[in-house]
């Protein structure tokens, strides 16, 4: 029998709107809301796949640009789909690759058709058109894919925004029309920049055609944060209730946080662990650059406060050893590490939630974490 997609409400905080569920997938079952590590290319950088489980991850990314590039998503389908070939046994989702189309490619032509662009890795020619890119999700084979879409980039004029927004419409429509595979979720992707009359046109275009999930995109991009939130609100106001609305690329406190309290469900970012490359740490007393000399001895776990391996076996000396040596052991336990954090800051929010008290959790979480950077 065929395991159904969907996403079960259980309950909404009485102040906010936040929202508590499982997202059901034909991979196993999900709490929302949930934050969602990238494995871009069919891996989390540095992390084993048991690992990841291990931290209380739900579903992973990887991401469709990057696989049709390497290792070419025809291995991946012979592989029997990109679970088996990354040995992953929970639920996946793989973006478009449209914002690794904009921001990635030095050239590239948006037509009606598609987008031609020039390989970031040997400069060959390529065209994405809707249906080439669900082509693809469908040989990769992850339970949840996106449509394409173009990254509307900030600021832009509106005129430029309806344009693109209207274009990465008819492709939704196209795209879905080409998707065949019964056991994958498409969701269409809610652009429209910073106006919410072509947000609201988006949500109710794209809710006309029924898709299985929604996604949020054009944010964290540049903008202003006050920016962003009303980008955030102008979508999930037009949005279906019943259906799961996915926030692109976002993984800081503040933006995980208010994105919450906007009725978003998933969120997704490569942060925790590009912080962790670079020696920087978010723990639950604030920012940790492990560079730093006054840690050369301080012998002491770096979050007392965390259940991870890496917080219960290691000291902060030890660490800044690893990274002061540049060894990859030490990049592995401060991946670990970060990932656990937004883990654990989304168990405690989904507590919250059900307690209807997420507006008190998130204010004293964001008083605490005070940092312009969002951290």
């Amino acid at each position: 029998m065929e395991k159904k997609f969907y996403l079960e409400i259980l309950h909404v905080d009485k102040k906010t709107g936040a929202r508590y569920g499982i997202l059901h997938t034909p991979h196993g079952d999900c709490e929302v809301p949930m934050f969602m590590p990238v494995g871009t290319l069919a891996t989390v950088k540095t992390l084993s796949p048991e690992e990841i489980k291990s931290l209380g991850a739900g579903v992973i990314l990887a991401n469709t640009y990057h696989l049709y590039l390497r290792p070419g998503s025809d291995i991946v389908k012979k592989a029997g789909g990109v679970q088996k070939f990354m040995n992953y046994d929970g639920p996946m989702l793989t973006d478009s690759g449209g914002f690794q189309v904009f921001s990635l490619a030095k050239k590239r032509d948006i037509d009606e058709e598609g987008v031609t662009f020039s390989s970031h890795l040997d400069g060959t020619k390529i065209k994405f058109t809707p249906e080439k890119v669900i082509q693809i999700e469908e040989d990769i084979g992850a339970d949840i894919i996106m449509s394409f879409d173009e990254c509307i980039p900030y600021p832009v004029s509106y005129e430029y925004a309806k344009e693109s927004t209207l274009r990465t419409l008819r492709w939704a429509k196209r795209g879905k029309d080409a998707h065949k595979r019964k056991d994958q979720a498409l969701f269409g992707i809610v652009q429209g920049g910073e106006f919410e009359d072509l947000r609201k046109m988006a949500c109710e275009t794209l809710t006309s055609y029924n898709f299985d999930g929604y996604s949020i995109g054009g944010t964290s991009i540049g903008e202003p944060k006050d920016v962003c939130f009303k980008m955030i609100e102008y979508a999930t106001k037009y949005l279906p209730f019943d259906k799961p609305r996915y926030l692109m690329g976002v993984g800081s406190i503040d933006y995980l946080l208010k994105g919450i309290a906007l009725g978003v469900d998933m969120f997704d970012c490569v942060l925790p662990t590009r912080l962790a490359r670079h020696g920087a740490l978010m723990t639950s007393h604030g920012r940790v650059n492990i560079k730093d000399a006054k840690y050369k001895e301080d012998f002491t776990p770096l979050d007392d406060e965390c259940d991870c391996y890496c917080c219960k076996n290691y000291t902060k000396a030890y660490l800044r050893h690893l990274y002061v040596c540049d060894e990859s052991f030490g990049k592995r336990l401060m991946s670990i590490h970060n990932i656990r954090f937004l883990i654990h800051l989304m168990e405690e929010a989904r507590n919250a939630i059900k307690e209807d008290r997420f507006e008190e959790f998130m204010n004293e979480t964001l008083k605490k974490f005070n940092d312009e950077r969002g951290f």
